[in-house]
């Protein structure tokens, strides 16, 4: 028997790849690779010791998890690495962060097709 829901989820995330995407250059180190990103963003809400809510909002990139190579080797998404936004000058840098007990990225989808990536703006440049 067919999966609907699967199908369907296959064909909205391509839609969001074909439609809804910008190209972005993801660095690793000194390796790099050009992918195609979807902008979103997440709230974060953490309470602190005193019971003070602090709030953050991260700049998340959504990619196909498939695209995301370095050296011929599917990997996932590490604290520290970075991403270039190239949308007119001059450039976005951001950096792949972990927020609080949240980890940098989470699959956006139940295929694990695509990541989430939480970012935290750093500056304007070219490159990192």
């Amino acid at each position: 028997m067919v999966d609907l829901l699967k199908t369907g989820s296959t064909w909205l995330e391509d839609q969001r790849h074909q439609h809804m995407t910008r190209p972005v250059t993801y660095f690793r180190g000194a390796g790099s690779v050009t992918l195609q990103a979807t902008i979103g963003k997440t709230i974060f809400d953490q309470q602190d010791q005193f019971g003070v809510v602090q709030r953050t909002e991260s700049r998340d990139f959504l990619v196909r998890a498939v695209d995301l190579v370095f050296a011929g080797v599917q990997t996932l998404p590490q604290q520290g690495d970075r991403i270039v936004e190239s949308d007119g000058a001059p450039s976005l840098l951001y950096e792949v962060v972990s927020i609080g007990s949240e980890p940098p990225f989470r699959f956006s989808d139940p295929e694990r097709a695509t990541l989430r990536i939480h970012t935290k703006f750093i500056g304007l440049e070219a490159t990192p």
